[in-house]
């Protein structure tokens, strides 16, 4: 699931722990809030600090560049430079790491870091993006870690800039900058002024503090805004990382109120470069469906996604699959949660939005353990991706038509998505023969998976299934809503459910959906999240 202008492509992109003999989680105060939290160790070093442990009086303390945090280990209270202040949630140990309120946490050390601009010592991501700037991919190349070399080589970022000046205009002024720290990644992000639209520039550091990836986006003030149906004290979030090593993705659980263990929900991205949340204009459905499950007692897991956390590695591969984008990293999430304490390990499901969905077979596929108690698919499509690309931006025209609206742009834009659909459909061409010139890339991505029916395989699966669809989706239209019911007409195991006025975003809204209203505050239907919740709570 993507911006219209993205809608269906796959997207690459060119463009701590801290091993304490402390008492379980279970000993320490119970969490009633929605602070999210974050590993100690990671965020301190994610920002170049020192962290150090003090066990005589269960304290942890911090120091970079002359600044001292100390934090103790079930207090509220901690010292920021000799000064006492508040935490909302108490420093905790969960599953031996000592963890800490991520926004709080990042707000001390943005602090520390402005005042180390103020005192002229520069951050090594001022010091690659001056390079950056200046096309000079040498001196760029001198701050990217050994590992990234490989993807973000000096020729590449010589004119990387240049490039993206193109796209989205030319850099007016000085950019401002924000940090943020995950369990990957520090993260530094430029806002840049252009000539056309504001861009965000997002540098991905390692441990070590070098760079280790990065993104840019057409930055956009985010017109979100909580559901009505949130309520903080029903749930806890807590930092989590899905995998490990080089591709390893920062994720976020969000576990109900109250003892476990409970219900859990793995939820799996659409197409394109998604966050966590599955940010779309005012949209964040998979925040959405978090907050909403955990109030009737789910537990749920969402992560950034590969495309979004890696941009840069993912598109240095020429053989980037479906495999690799969606299906590895969801059963990874799977595991995770099967040794996660608060988790009943035997009932774990599986939610995938629009491609998400279209994954889902194959999710199961992979699932050789029969870790999966069930799988739920949002809008997925039925049929072969190629195809339903023609098939949206074909809906697409006639809808704006019905509206009286100028339909060449978009006409426009199908013509050119139904012709890589033909060249996809085209007996001609495979993996070992693909076009030259073929517009959508990586080639590879389209190719390995063109006969691949999602249908076909489901047939012969027998993981419980509940299969939900807006009825006023263009992008994942009806058509293949019914390709899922006819299909599996035999299988006993599957529940079927459309809704009116229901779009991609799984949201309810008047008047026919083109994608424009995206861009104004929504949320996840309540009757969805209830539907969700009433079918996994039944599955014993």
């Amino acid at each position: 699931m993507t911006k219209r202008s993205q809608l269906f492509k796959h997207a690459t992109a060119a463009a701590l722990t801290l091993s304490l003999a402390l008492p379980p989680a279970s000993a320490m105060a119970s969490q009633q809030s929605a602070t999210a939290l974050i590993p100690v160790r990671e965020a301190a070093e994610g920002f170049g600090a020192q962290v150090d442990w003090v066990p005589d009086n269960h304290s942890i303390i911090i120091t970079k560049d002359g600044h001292k945090l100390e934090l103790t280990l079930g207090s509220t209270e901690a010292l920021v430079d000799g000064k006492r202040v508040v935490l909302e949630e108490p420093v905790r140990i969960t599953q031996g790491r000592a963890l800490v309120d991520a926004q709080w946490f990042t707000s001390v050390f943005g602090e520390n870091e402005s005042a180390n601009a103020d005192a002229g010592v520069t951050d090594t991501a001022d010091l690659f993006l001056n390079a950056l700037l200046a096309g000079n991919g040498t001196e760029a190349a001198k701050y990217v870690s050994t590992s990234a070399s490989a993807y973000l080589p000096a020729p590449l970022l010589n004119q990387l800039w240049a490039n993206y000046e193109t796209v989205f205009g030319k850099a007016v002024g000085t950019p401002s900058k924000s940090v943020s720290i995950n369990s990957v990644h520090r993260n530094v992000t430029y806002v840049f002024q252009t000539s056309a639209v504001p861009v965000n520039l997002t540098l991905r550091l390692n441990a070590a503090g070098e760079i280790d990836d990065m993104y840019i986006a057409a930055a956009a003030e985010s017109a979100y805004q909580k559901p009505a149906y949130e309520d903080p004290s029903a749930y806890t979030e807590r930092e989590v990382t899905v995998g490990e090593g080089a591709m390893a993705l920062p994720g976020t659980l969000t576990l109900p109120a109250g003892e476990g263990p409970f219900p859990a929900l793995v939820l799996v991205h659409g197409s394109g470069t998604n966050d966590r949340d599955e940010t779309i204009g005012g949209g964040k459905p998979f925040r959405d469906l978090a907050v909403g499950l955990a109030k009737q007692g789910i537990a749920v897991l969402r992560y950034d996604k590969v495309t979004y956390e890696h941009t840069f590695k993912v598109a240095a591969d020429p053989k980037f699959t479906l495999k690799k984008e969606t299906v590895d990293d969801a059963l990874k999430a799977v595991a995770l949660l099967k040794q996660t304490p608060e988790i009943d390990a035997s009932r774990i499901f599986v939610a995938g939005h629009s491609q998400g969905g279209y994954a889902m077979p194959l999710i199961i596929a992979g699932d050789t353990n029969g870790d999966i108690a069930g799988t739920i698919l949002l809008s997925g499509p039925s049929g072969k991706f190629a195809d339903l690309l023609a098939e949206q931006q074909a809906g697409l025209v006639s809808r704006v038509k019905q509206l009286g609206l100028d339909s060449a742009p978009y006409e426009q834009q199908a013509a050119v998505y139904t012709s890589i659909a033909a060249m996809v459909n085209d007996p001609q061409y495979t993996v070992d023969h693909m076009p030259e010139q073929f517009p959508a890339q990586p080639a590879y991505w389209w190719f390995e998976q063109k006969n691949y029916v999602p249908t076909e395989l489901a047939k012969q699966q027998s993981v419980p299934m509940l299969i939900l669809q807006g009825e006023n989706d263009w992008q994942v239209t009806m058509k293949q809503f019914e390709g899922w019911k006819t299909a599996l007409q035999n299988r006993n195991d599957v529940t079927f459910k459309s809704y009116p006025q229901v779009n991609h975003l799984l949201a309810k809204v008047d008047g026919l959906s083109i994608g424009a209203e995206y861009a104004q505050p929504s949320n996840v239907s309540k009757e969805i999240i209830d539907d969700i919740a009433a079918w996994l709570l039944g599955i014993k």
